[in-house]
C-alpha cells in the first residue's frame, strides 16, 4: 500500500487515531447498554423508551461505522474485540443489574454526558495539537448527536433533579419563561 500523504504525519495521525478508538470503545459499551435496556425496560413507560432506545441505537450503530471508516481513512485499525472495547472504554459497566427504567434513563444520561466530556477533549486535541481539523470536525458532529440523546432522556424525567452520579436529588422547580 502507498505511503498516506494527507498533510498529516505520523504522529498526528496516530495520535488522532487513539483517540478516535477510544471513542469507539465507548460508543460501543453505549450501544450494548442502550440495547440491553431496550430489551429490559418494563413500566408504564415500556414503549416511551423502547421505542426511543431503538432510534438512539440505530444511531449508536451508525456512528460507530463512521468512526471506524474515520479510524481507517487516517490509516489505522478500529477496534474489533470486546477485550478491546473494555479496555478502552471509559464508561462503567454495570454487570448482573436491573435497574429500574428512571435509573435505566440516568445511567443513560451520565455515559452520554462522558461521552460528551471526551468528544470536547478530543475536538480540541485534533484541532490544536494534531492540526487534525478533518476529525475534529467529524468529532464535533458526533458531540452534537450525543447531546441530542441525552437531552432526550434528561427530558424524559424532567422534573427529577439529578447529580452529577445521576442520583436524584429532589423535585426540580419549572424556569418561568416570559413568552
Amino acid at each position: 500500500m502507498p505511503k498516506l500523504n494527507i498533510g498529516l504525519t505520523e504522529e498526528q495521525r496516530h495520535g488522532a487515531i487513539e483517540l478516535l478508538n477510544r471513542d469507539l470503545a465507548n460508543f460501543y459499551l453505549l450501544l450494548i447498554k442502550t440495547k440491553k435496556y431496550h430489551w429490559d425496560v418494563v413500566g408504564p413507560q415500556f414503549r416511551t423508551l423502547h421505542t426511543l432506545w431503538e432510534e438512539h441505537y440505530n444511531s449508536l450503530t451508525a456512528n460507530i461505522d463512521a468512526t471506524a471508516e474515520r479510524i481507517r481513512a487516517l490509516g489505522g485499525y478500529p477496534l474489533g474485540t470486546a477485550a478491546g472495547f473494555i479496555q478502552y472504554s471509559t464508561l462503567q459497566e454495570h454487570p448482573n443489574d436491573l435497574p429500574s427504567a428512571n435509573e435505566m434513563v440516568a445511567r443513560l444520561v451520565q455515559d452520554h454526558e462522558t461521552i460528551i466530556r471526551y468528544l470536547r477533549e478530543d475536538i480540541s486535541m485534533c484541532s490544536d495539537r494534531y492540526k487534525d481539523e478533518g476529525t475534529a470536525d467529524f468529532l464535533t458532529g458526533l458531540m452534537e448527536q450525543h447531546e441530542e440523546m441525552a437531552w432526550m432522556l434528561r427530558s424524559f424525567i424532567e422534573g427529577e433533579n439529578l447529580n452529577s452520579s445521576g442520583d436524584r436529588v429532589g423535585k426540580e422547580t419549572k424556569p418561568t419563561v416570559d413568552v
